[in-house]
């Protein structure tokens, strides 16, 4: 049955198969939600500036909605917000990107519960299977670059790093999880099927943001 949406995004790859598979599924997505707690000003996980998670969404043709919260009360204004967008799109669900770490997985389900609305995993797997899931993003036809890294497992010359074969068998030489699930690196896709336009980066300044490295980028 056909279902109206709403995606947690991050700008990531795990956000974007999550993306295609729901619409392969003929479900709606209404639109895409990405935290921005005030302490940072950047986008909760990756540390990404907003327009340029606003040029994603320009280029998937869905409106993307920025939640302004804070680390100490990130839970309820997440659910304040969802209750809102539940409203305005008529909401039945909320789809996230997660693919195997319990905790968030659990938290996911008590926001949607919180919100009257159903939890949906369309990419949830075994530990194991997350190396499969890296190869079937690099076969996906989606285009995506590391844009940050937990210092303790790579080090900076990560950043930047095409989202491609030879990155799948150097990452696996590594401490990483194949497809970063505990935050070991993060990325931005630019381009890919379901894109109506190519995003341009181009390179900036590496910054660092708690314990890890991040790339800037210009967008356009």
């Amino acid at each position: 049955m056909n279902k109206k949406i709403a995606l947690s995004w991050s700008g990531g790859k795990d956000g974007c198969m999550a993306l295609h598979h729901l619409i392969e599924q003929d479900h709606e997505i209404s639109c895409l939600l990405t935290t921005v707690p005030v302490e940072i000003g950047r986008t909760f996980g990756h540390g990404e500036k907003t327009e340029i998670i606003t040029l994603q969404g320009k280029a998937l043709n869905i409106p993307v909605h920025f939640i302004e919260c804070s680390f100490e009360s990130y839970t309820d204004d997440f659910i304040r917000s969802l209750l809102h967008l539940k409203e305005r799109y008529e909401l039945s669900g909320i789809a996230y990107g997660d693919l195997y770490f319990d905790p968030h997985r659990e938290w996911g389900e008590k926001v949607a519960e919180a919100a009257g609305i159903e939890s949906i995993y369309p990419l949830w797997m075994k530990q194991e299977d997350s190396l499969q899931a890296l190869e079937d993003f690099v076969q996906s036809g989606y285009e995506a670059v590391v844009i940050r890294v937990r210092e303790d497992v790579l080090d900076e010359s990560w950043l930047g790093r095409k989202i491609d074969s030879s990155f799948v068998k150097e990452i696996q030489e590594t401490k990483s999880c194949p497809m970063g699930e505990a935050g070991e690196y993060h990325t931005f896709v630019y381009d890919g099927p379901l894109f109506s336009k190519t995003i341009q980066l181009e390179k900036g300044k590496i910054i660092s943001l708690e314990t890890t490295k991040k790339l800037e980028f210009e967008a356009f």
